[in-house]
């Protein structure tokens, strides 16, 4: 069973991460041979203030 974690800015509305997932799985499916319904894609969001690159933070820039 495949499990893929997207890890991400918050941000995204409910369509975006729908289509975010659907492709996921379909990229999984096609490229393992897994199939579909043994597919997990976990969605995990963060804030700016708790993602930095260069030293800053991104909700400080």
């Amino acid at each position: 069973m495949p499990y893929v974690t997207v890890k991400m800015l918050e941000g995204r509305n409910d369509e975006q991460k729908k289509a975010l997932v659907e492709k996921v799985t379909e990229a999984v499916v096609e490229t393992t041979g897994a199939s579909k319904d043994k597919v997990a894609v976990f969605i995990e969001e963060m804030s700016k203030n708790d993602y930095a690159v260069g030293g800053k933070r991104l909700s400080d820039e």
